[in-house]
């Protein structure tokens, strides 16, 4: 069987046990699913979902997000863990929408990284999740178990990107993240993986190896 089918057949088995596996920020638009993963470098999703809450109340939208103050996004961002650094992303990154993109977010990879904050995995949560174009998101989970499936060597995470879209057909890309993801936090977790009370163990290549990647 070739490599890309012993994926694929790995994933499909992912896929029968986290079913609604799908992306665990909550938002209503582009913008703020940008907002979003913006804010969860560092941060859990729960956590995230809680500040945003109250954030999305008092800046609904970019306009109101590039108009506020450093003090005032860093107040409302606080437990975000980083929150100087995010709260100055944030307002450039919708003020940068504002002056070159009508105030839309756009979708495009490169239009979206030349964002402020906005890296590769941003870019394709935001496409795969708000626009319905593949885009394979590289965190910490999906860098773990790729290296573990033996989908990958590479450490950098443009690199395994470009491996695992070689790898899986494009129609797999998003989804393959969010249930990487979910397999990521429930079992097969660093540094060690929860061998014995995996689903998919059989189908593992390197079953039972302990290992920080």
């Amino acid at each position: 069987m070739k490599k890309s089918e012993q994926a694929i057949k790995l994933l499909r088995a992912l896929e029968e046990l986290y079913p609604a596996a799908e992306c665990a920020l909550n938002y209503e638009t582009p913008w703020q699913l940008l907002v979003a993963t913006i804010l969860s470098a560092q941060c859990t999703d729960v956590r995230v979902n809680m500040v945003t809450r109250e954030l999305f109340k008092q800046l609904p939208g970019p306009q109101q997000m590039a108009a506020a103050s450093q003090e005032q996004v860093e107040e409302l961002i606080r437990t975000t863990g980083f929150f100087r650094n995010k709260a100055k992303n944030l307002i450039q990154s919708s003020q940068q929408l504002l002056e070159f993109h009508q105030g839309q977010v756009p979708a495009d990879l490169n239009a979206l990284v030349a964002l402020s904050g906005v890296g590769r995995k941003t870019a394709n949560v935001v496409l795969g999740n708000a626009y319905g174009i593949p885009g394979m998101v590289v965190d910490t989970h999906v860098k773990r178990l790729s290296r573990r499936f033996g989908w990958t060597k590479e450490d950098d995470p443009e690199k395994i990107e470009k491996d695992l879209c070689r790898l899986l057909p494009q129609t797999e890309w998003t989804q393959c993240s969010h249930t990487l993801i979910a397999h990521g936090r429930a079992c097969c977790k660093a540094p060690t993986p929860q061998c014995s009370r995996c689903g998919v163990v059989a189908l593992c290549p390197r079953k039972g190896v302990a290992r920080s990647s």
